[in-house]
């Protein structure tokens, strides 16, 4: 990532962490890969659509992939994007800072 990509980045991700729901979902797809009727499931109160925008906001902040299996999109956490996003977010803070006495 470059640094000029890295605030937008960032942004993006702390946007698709703010949100409850997203969270919820991210814990969903942390360890296997899940359709989106599944998840959805997991969701009662919130319709079908709302629960794929929610994931959209995930994907396009770099925090799950999708894998298409016939006409089921399967969705799985980016582990990695995290990580990215952690190691920019404290270049940020400490590049050319000085230790002081």
């Amino acid at each position: 990532m470059t640094s000029a990509a890295a605030p937008a980045r960032i942004d993006a991700v702390a946007h698709a962490l703010a949100d409850g729901t997203r969270r919820g979902l991210l814990r969903l797809v942390r360890d296997d890969e899940k359709s989106a009727g599944d998840l959805a499931a997991g969701f009662p109160h919130m319709s079908r659509p709302a629960v794929s925008q929610h994931l959209r906001v995930l994907h396009d902040a770099g925090l799950v992939s999708i894998r298409a299996d016939g006409n089921r999109r399967l969705y799985r956490a980016q582990a990695e994007g995290l990580a990215e996003i952690q190691k920019a977010f404290w270049t940020q803070f400490t590049s050319g800072r000085t230790s002081k006495p």
